[in-house]
């Protein structure tokens, strides 16, 4: 029942999103914005580019950082995961490609996913922690538009509650897991399971030296994002100021976590257009650099993806042999590690 009634509401959500679409395309001179497309500076473009691409490996370096106390030492198995990661979500709704990097890098490493998973957790919220910041910064000192001054005691508040997080999770202690939880059986059991080597995971790779090189991470991350923004505005001559830049990465961004449609292609648009007309300028041209944006940031990220990790995107998962004295959280090895570590162990 609770399951219907969020695919009802998600229907619902998406119904509405689109409906809005409709109405603001119909508003749209598209001739006067394919006309700023067309005349855009191929070789600023190219270089907005490269600074979006540069952003995206910094977020791999990022899940790096806490992939490695997990025994995935390949820093380019993290781009690679996540560049096809990104790719998948260009073309797919509600950041499916997220949960497609944790299957990639789990079945390469051979490591349970709920591991996998809490080094993603940590990922992602650092990539909401750099969001914050720059929100915080920008509503205490720069001129934003109303709309955005008005979350400020929201978004200090976000901060104060984000960093409290952080300061737990380095102080709460790892735990220990038992192996008699492999006996469990039952969907709940197994869940609970899950949850369990979740926390253990998350627990053992939060530390203040972390924490510390992903924040600076993060920071380096979203003034790549505007500094592109920026880069594309140049190339199709809009010349919006840095302060309008920060509001509209801000506005677009602001419900990274959701993608109503694949690539939030049209919801972005909308959004980006709705900020940078609050400045005063052409709405027309604002569409325009919003589709420039996001073509560098679809078509490239999208080819990088399948060139990197091809057998993700297109090769079935061939099932491992296992033996049944290993336990569920050991990596899958070879016939001949495996035997003798069994010995090993027996």
């Amino acid at each position: 029942m609770k399951r219907t009634l969020t695919r009802a509401l998600r229907l619902l959500v998406t119904v509405a999103i689109l409906a809005m679409l409709v109405v603001f395309a119909t508003k749209v001179n598209w001739h006067s914005t394919w006309a700023a497309i067309e005349n855009s500076s191929i070789s600023i473009l190219l270089a907005a580019a490269l600074v979006n691409l540069l952003s995206l490996a910094l977020k791999g370096v990022r899940w790096w950082i806490f992939l490695r106390p997990i025994g995935v030492d390949s820093l380019w198995l993290a781009l690679r995961a996540t560049f096809a990661g990104a790719g998948l979500n260009n073309v797919l709704v509600a950041n499916s490609g997220e949960a497609a990097r944790v299957i990639f890098v789990s079945r390469k490493v051979h490591l349970t996913s709920a591991k996998v998973l809490a080094t993603l957790a940590l990922e992602r919220l650092f990539e909401l922690i750099g969001y914050v910041v720059m929100l915080v910064a920008a509503v205490s000192f720069l001129p934003l538009p109303s709309a955005l001054e008005r979350t400020r005691p929201f978004a200090w508040l976000a901060l104060v509650a984000i960093l409290g997080m952080l300061v737990y999770l380095v102080r709460r202690p790892e735990g220990v897991e038992h192996a008699a939880e492999v006996t469990e059986v039952g969907w709940r059991a197994k869940a609970r399971q899950y949850v369990r080597r979740f926390m253990h995971a998350l627990a053992g790779i939060s530390t203040g030296p972390r924490f510390t090189i992903a924040l600076l991470l993060s920071v380096a991350i979203w003034a790549l994002q505007v500094a592109t923004y920026a880069l594309t505005a140049v190339a199709a001559h809009f010349p919006l100021p840095l302060v309008g830049t920060v509001a509209a990465i801000l506005a677009v961004n602001i419900g990274f976590a959701i993608r109503a449609t694949p690539g939030n292609v049209g919801v972005f648009q909308m959004l980006y257009a709705a900020t940078t007309t609050a400045f005063g300028f052409d709405q027309n041209t604002a569409i325009a650099v919003a589709f420039l944006i996001q073509t560098q940031q679809i078509l490239p990220v999208t080819i990088l993806g399948i060139a990197l990790a091809p057998e993700f995107l297109f090769q079935k998962r061939r099932k491992a042999p296992r033996a049944d004295n290993i336990l569920p959280d050991e990596p899958v090895l070879n016939d001949g590690v495996r035997a003798a570590a069994v010995r090993a162990r027996d």
